[in-house]
């Protein structure tokens, strides 16, 4: 089991960026959050295989169609204990 926290920066807020994330990590099986922040970012928490994480973090850097996402950061978390992928 892997997980990160990642911090996408851009026009990532307003544009379906939580949906898109939560539809994308459930289709590599992962769980977690995204959630956006009070200062323009999205918060993206993913923890699953590492492979399929590190799927869901390259696929950060395009999301939806009507982002444009400028930075991606992503770092390793502890296991947050969750049993599906949600938006907040």
């Amino acid at each position: 089991m892997t997980c990160v926290r990642c911090l996408v920066s851009g026009r990532v807020q307003g544009v379906w960026f939580r949906a898109a994330t939560r539809e994308q990590a459930r289709q590599l099986g992962l769980t977690g959050q995204a959630v956006n922040l009070a200062d323009g970012r999205v918060e993206v928490i993913a923890c699953g295989d590492a492979a399929a994480v590190q799927a869901l973090c390259d696929w950060l850097w395009q999301g939806p169609e009507l982002a444009q996402v400028a930075d991606v950061q992503c770092r390793p978390w502890d296991e947050a204990g969750f049993t599906d992928f949600v938006t907040g």
